[in-house]
C-alpha cells in the first residue's frame, strides 16, 4: 500500500502517520506539508516524519502535476484548522480547506487513486440541542472552517468514477502528539492545571463536545484507507468517534482537576452560551469500523497529556501567546514577513 499523507507536519498527522505504519510495517508512507508548523515540535528527541519514506513541502493549492499517480490512498489533514484562524484567514480558509481539497480529490480519480480521506468535523452541526446529532440530521455550520468542510463534503460527493471517498466527521480532537497544540479544549485546560493549578471555563459550562484523541483519530484512517464501497457506500460521510465521549466543557474541567490536585475550576455562570454545542451520535462508525473504535478513554487523554507536558517541563502560564497556539504561529509568520496574508511563503 502506498499513502499519501497532505498535511502531515500538523498536530494530528505525526499520530497518524506513526499508526499507519505500526499497522502496516511494508507500505510506503510519503507526506505533503506546507511546513508552517514544522519546528513547533514539542516533548520528542526525534522527528516524527522518520515513519515516512518521502517527505514533499509545498502548498496544496498549487500541488505538483503528476504527483498524485500511483499512489493506494490519499489522505486530506491540511487545513486551516480551527475557528479563530478560520475567522483570522477566511479567504484563505476556503482556498485551502474547500478549493483546493476538491480539486486534488478529482485529480485523484482520474489518476487511478482507489480512496480518499477527507478529515472533516463534527462542528459542521453547530449549535444543537436535543438528541445526539446523527449523518442525516440538518447541520448549522457556525463558522468559516465549519463552512469549508461541510463545503468540501457536499463537492466530494458529486466526483464520479470508481474511487471511494471517505470524509470522516471528527469529533474535537486532544490528546498529547509530536506538535501538540494547546488550543482545543481539553489540551487547554490541562496546561491551565499544570501551569496555574487553576482553570477557568469561558462559558457556563453546559455545552457540549464530543472527543477523539489523536491516536484514535489514527485508527479511524487506517480503516478509511481499506474501506470497501459495501461497507457505507462509495461515498460517505461518517461521525468519527465513541458515544461515551460526548461530555460537557464542566465533565471536561473537573475530570482534569481529580487528575491534578490542588486544581480549582472557576466556571462563569452568567456567561452566554456557547454558539457551539453538540452531542453527536457515532452508532454508523460504530457499525461500520468495529475493529476500528477509539481506544482511549477521557481519563486516557488527560493522563497522556499530563505525562507529554510533563517530559517538556511545562510551566508557561502565559501559554496562549505561545508557539502551541496555532493562531499566534501563523500570525508571527506574517508579522515577521515570512508569510503573505494568503498564507504564502516569501521568498
Amino acid at each position: 500500500m502506498k499513502v499519501l499523507i497532505l498535511g502531515n507536519m500538523g498536530y494530528v498527522g505525526p499520530e497518524v502517520t506513526k499508526e499507519l505504519k505500526r499497522r502496516h510495517p511494508e507500505s510506503v508512507l510519503h507526506g505533503y506539508d506546507n511546513a508552517y508548523f514544522s519546528h513547533c515540535l514539542t516533548g520528542v528527541d526525534r522527528s516524527p516524519e522518520r515513519h515516512l519514506e518521502r517527505q514533499y513541502y509545498g502548498d496544496i493549492r498549487y500541488l505538483p502535476e503528476g504527483l498524485l499517480e500511483g499512489y493506494d490512498a490519499v489522505v486530506q489533514l491540511a487545513a486551516v484548522s480551527n475557528d479563530p484562524m478560520g475567522n483570522r484567514f477566511e479567504t484563505v480558509t476556503q482556498e485551502i480547506n474547500q478549493e483546493a481539497t476538491v480539486r486534488i480529490a478529482r485529480r485523484a480519480a482520474q489518476a487511478g487513486v482507489t480512496h480518499f480521506v477527507f478529515a472533516s468535523s463534527c462542528s459542521v452541526y453547530g449549535l444543537a440541542s436535543g438528541e445526539p446529532r446523527k449523518e442525516a440530521d440538518p447541520l448549522a455550520p457556525m463558522t468559516a472552517y465549519a463552512r469549508s468542510k461541510i463545503g468540501s463534503e457536499d463537492a466530494l460527493a458529486a466526483i464520479e468514477g470508481d474511487m471511494i471517498i471517505t470524509s470522516l466527521r471528527f469529533a474535537t480532537a486532544c490528546g498529547m502528539s509530536a506538535r501538540l497544540r494547546l488550543d482545543l479544549v481539553l489540551n487547554d485546560f490541562v496546561a491551565c492545571a499544570l501551569a496555574q493549578k487553576k482553570i477557568t471555563v469561558l462559558s457556563d459550562g453546559t455545552p457540549w463536545r464530543p472527543l477523539i484523541d489523536v491516536s484514535d483519530m489514527g485508527r479511524a484512517i487506517d480503516w478509511a484507507i481499506q474501506r470497501q464501497a459495501n461497507n457505507g457506500g462509495r461515498i460517505l460521510s461518517v461521525n468519527a468517534g465513541s458515544n461515551r465521549r460526548n461530555h460537557q466543557v464542566r465533565e471536561l474541567a473537573e475530570a482534569v482537576a481529580d487528575a491534578i490536585p490542588g486544581t480549582s475550576v472557576h466556571i462563569n455562570e452568567k456567561e452566554a452560551i456557547d454558539s457551539r454545542s453538540y452531542k453527536v451520535d457515532f452508532g454508523l462508525f460504530e457499525k461500520l469500523a468495529p475493529e476500528h473504535q477509539p481506544l482511549m478513554s477521557l481519563q486516557d487523554s488527560i493522563q497522556g497529556l499530563v505525562a507529554g507536558l510533563s517530559r517538556m517541563k511545562f510551566s508557561d502560564a502565559g501559554f496562549r501567546d505561545s508557539h502551541l497556539m496555532r493562531l499566534k504561529v501563523l500570525q508571527d509568520h506574517v508579522e515577521q514577513g515570512r508569510l503573505t496574508e494568503g498564507l504564502e511563503w516569501v521568498e
